[in-house]
């Protein structure tokens, strides 16, 4: 062979490396290739480790994309990403698709925190502009995690996964968001773990207990119902709020484990009360996603022994929002079963008169927030008007939530309100002391009502 000329071996063997190192749909490198990166540049800085920034970004909201519009267009969003960053990225710099919806990026010229945020907001504004389908225009966000090197990691398995937690981080606090890896997090998402595993074996031994909240009628006061809360009192934690642990088991993957023990033990606790008493149960988001919920809650109640017709689950509109045609499915099945369902927290969503449109709801909650102020503020006070009046007209049942004292009792009652819960009227209790509450308040006025 002739001094430079090539044999086909070669020319393969140098297309195959070039193929393993970037990603086929977009032609950016991949995973590979970034890490060879920060590892050349780690070992640059070996004697003076002067910092740089890994980062990675996720789509929000993609998958519906590619359900809604099919992987074409999934694809196609993919390539415009693709197209953009490598467009605004800073001299120097990388970015490599690392799978699926996700991408990452090595910034050598990136030294510290607020230089690393700067560059995050930046780069998510670019992303948040809308994408082009030729048809159509799809308008997504991002989240991104970046992570300090060496302070975060000095080779690149840590520092990935240091960014991969910040990531995490901003996901949970909703969508855009951009985070920097520090300690503080790294405790914060130690603890979350460390509560998860506590929940978990607390799930397994039975210890997550319900409490029950009375509802009554506004017109009598006389109890009608009671919600289910859920309540957890640990052994080494203490009380833990279920504000704290009911989002913790939706995110990490377990909130129908939880939600299914619950609503056993709730309608258990239901079998001994009157039979005209409700039963009210909170479902989460993940549940109205996943298609199996109503089966599963219908296998409880048979296998408990309680009548569907006494159940009433609320959903909250952002719960709806998420995966709105699911959602409508698992209602529907519910509701031909002869569960009644509430739209929770009603007003505080951002487009509740659509939900009432869409759904078929048999009553609506208003939120605490207007009830806590219709006593001096005039504004709440039409609010609740209106919204009873709107109910009256669409033939739904109203509760007023979070009635704390006699005057925003009397104010309800006067705007024609049905049913209300709160302090005022009882604070959540244990099975047992609900069974003592109900002997009281209720059984002991139920034969002089009979005699009426």
């Amino acid at each position: 062979m002739k001094s430079g000329e090539y044999s086909d071996t070669d020319v393969s063997t140098s297309d195959l490396h070039a193929m393993a190192y970037t990603d086929p749909l977009t032609g950016l490198g991949n995973t590979y290739r970034l890490r060879d990166k920060v590892r050349q540049l780690a070992a640059e800085r070996a004697d003076d480790p002067a910092p740089f920034a890994v980062g990675i970004a996720n789509l929000d909201g993609f998958k519906p994309i590619n359900d809604l519009f099919g992987p074409e267009a999934g694809d196609e969003i993919l390539c415009q990403v693709a197209h953009r960053l490598k467009a605004c990225i800073p001299d120097g710099a990388t970015v490599t698709r690392h799978g699926g919806d996700e991408f990452a990026f090595l910034f050598p010229l990136v030294f510290e925190r607020k230089g690393a945020e700067k560059l995050g907001h930046m780069l998510r504004e670019v992303l948040s502009a809308p994408f082009d389908l030729g048809d159509r225009n799809v308008r997504l966000s991002a989240s991104f995690g970046l992570a300090i090197y060496p302070f975060a990691g000095e080779d690149f398995t840590d520092l990935l996964k240091s960014a991969d937690t910040a990531l995490y981080r901003s996901k949970r606090r909703g969508r855009g968001q951009v985070t920097v890896y520090s300690q503080e997090i790294a405790q914060e998402m130690k603890r979350a773990t460390h509560l998860e595993q506590a929940l978990r074996n607390a799930i397994m031994a039975n210890e997550v207990d319900v409490h029950f909240q009375p509802i009554v009628s506004l017109r009598n006061d006389m109890v009608v119902g009671f919600e289910a809360l859920a309540r957890w009192c640990d052994a080494d934690l203490g009380y833990v709020s279920p504000a704290v642990f009911v989002p913790l088991a939706e995110e990490r993957g377990f909130i129908d484990t939880l939600s299914d023990t619950l609503l056993r033990k709730a309608a258990e606790a239901a079998l001994s009360w009157p039979k005209e008493l409700f039963l009210s149960f909170n479902l989460s988001s993940a549940q109205l996603m996943d298609p199996k919920t109503s089966l599963t809650t219908l296998a409880i109640l048979n296998r408990v022994g309680l009548d569907p017709r006494r159940l009433e689950l609320e959903i909250t509109e952002t719960a709806v929002m998420t995966d709105a045609a699911t959602a409508q499915k698992i209602v529907a099945e519910l509701r031909g079963a002869g569960v009644r369902v509430s739209l929770d927290d009603f007003g505080t969503g951002q487009s509740s008169l659509g939900r009432l449109r869409d759904f078929t709801f048999d009553k609506v909650k208003i939120d605490r927030a207007f009830v806590s102020r219709i006593s001096d503020d005039r504004v709440s006070e039409h609010i609740i008007k209106a919204i009873v009046a709107m109910c009256e007209g669409l033939d739904l049942e109203v509760v007023a939530e979070g009635i704390e004292d006699f005057s925003e009792a009397l104010k309800l009652k006067a705007l024609g309100c049905g049913m209300g819960q709160g302090y005022f009227y009882g604070k959540p209790a244990d099975a047992v002391a609900t069974m003592r509450f109900l002997a009281d308040r209720y059984m002991r006025i139920e034969p002089e009502l009979a005699h009426g």
